[in-house]
């Protein structure tokens, strides 16, 4: 049996089907289809109905934009409102993080500094400047860093002969120590000296080795000689001794 005599009775017979149900559809009087494939077809059109109503009542159905690039019941100003709030956090939180940082680093620095070697120093300035020298103001950097920093209003410098400007673990090695003085004649009797004001700046270079105690005087005094001016004759001067730890202890 060749292929066209397999598919010709089944083909006949829907064309058959075909016919009867055209002529049916033209013949009013042909009668109703049966009773479940009306119903079938009915179910079938309310469906249709159903899902045609259902997809005009969607938002957006009609093309327009539902907003869906912002989030559900929010604005697009609450929305910006919102956006500004976490940038501003997120930019705290970088502060914090930054803080964090140096604060570690500043850590780092004083463990460096001889916390794990024992070595240590001691800096007092010794004021012996006369009275005709009043102290406005006293500065010293160790290393670059201030260490101490005090003007008149904190306290009357010039009536202290004695204060320690540090006292703690250092390094060893080589450290530069600088120290500023802001001065202002005090005259009594010659009232255009206590118009006199002029800073003395002076440096000296501290060698500290391992397992060091290290006291540093930092004497301010006057130099002598009648040929120095008013100005010339204040002076700074260094006094630097070390001894090992276990020496300057007793032990």
């Amino acid at each position: 049996m060749n292929t066209w005599q397999m598919w010709k009775t089944p083909l006949a017979a829907c064309c058959l089907l075909l016919t009867t149900g055209l002529a049916r559809a033209q013949d009013p009087g042909a009668g109703a289809l049966p009773t479940d494939v009306q119903a079938a077809q009915d179910a079938a059109e309310g469906d249709a109905t159903g899902d045609a109503s259902a997809a005009e009542a969607l938002p957006g159905s009609d093309g327009a934009s539902t907003g869906s690039d912002t989030l559900p019941g929010w604005g697009e100003d609450q929305f910006d409102r919102e956006l500004l709030t976490i940038e501003e956090q997120v930019n705290a939180l970088k502060e914090r993080v930054f803080r964090s940082k140096a604060t570690l680093q500043l850590l780092a620095e004083i463990v460096a500094q001889g916390a794990g070697t024992g070595s240590r120093a001691t800096i007092t300035h010794v004021n012996r400047l006369g009275r005709a020298y009043r102290i406005k103001s006293l500065a010293y950097y160790l290393d670059g860093q201030s260490r101490f920093s005090q003007s008149a209003a904190d306290g009357g410098l010039s009536d202290v002969d004695e204060i320690v400007v540090f006292d703690g673990p250092l390094s060893p090695g080589t450290h530069k120590l600088a120290v500023t003085m802001a001065l202002q004649g005090s005259g009594g009797m010659f009232s255009y000296v206590d118009d006199i004001d002029f800073n003395v700046q002076s440096s000296a270079s501290v060698v500290v080795e391992e397992g060091a105690d290290c006291t540093i005087r930092v004497v301010a005094d006057e130099q002598g000689g009648l040929s120095r001016g008013f100005t010339e004759r204040p002076d700074i001067d260094f006094d630097v001794r070390c001894t090992r730890i276990s020496e300057g202890r007793g032990d």
